[in-house]
């Protein structure tokens, strides 16, 4: 990212895709750290049900850490979401949050 300060705002509603071109969800909201103003997290809906079927069966949304934000333009793209989700371990379910 280049470093040039945005609204918060303007990341609600973008589409957000893995860095393999995977549509992962929509951002409906942030999670913000207060003490280091900092953004901690985007709040997806509209997800890829196929995605996250076997974490958040059932539910219409999740929270992903905002270090998984690869860059921010026109769309999100993150990394590792589909390979952290199916680890056969589960290591990396605990990240997403229902």
């Amino acid at each position: 990212m280049d470093g040039t300060p945005q609204e918060i705002t303007s990341l609600v509603g973008r589409e957000v895709y893995s860095n393999n071109g995977v549509f992962v969800g929509e951002v409906e909201d942030v999670q913000l750290n207060v003490d280091g103003c900092i953004v901690s997290g985007l709040a997806l809906g509209e997800l890829n049900h196929e995605l996250f079927s076997n974490v958040v069966a059932g539910e219409n949304g999740v929270i992903i850490p905002y270090r998984w934000v690869r860059a921010v333009g026109d769309v999100i793209l993150v990394n590792d979401t589909i390979e952290r989700l199916r680890q056969p371990d589960g290591e990396g379910e605990e990240e997403v949050a229902v």
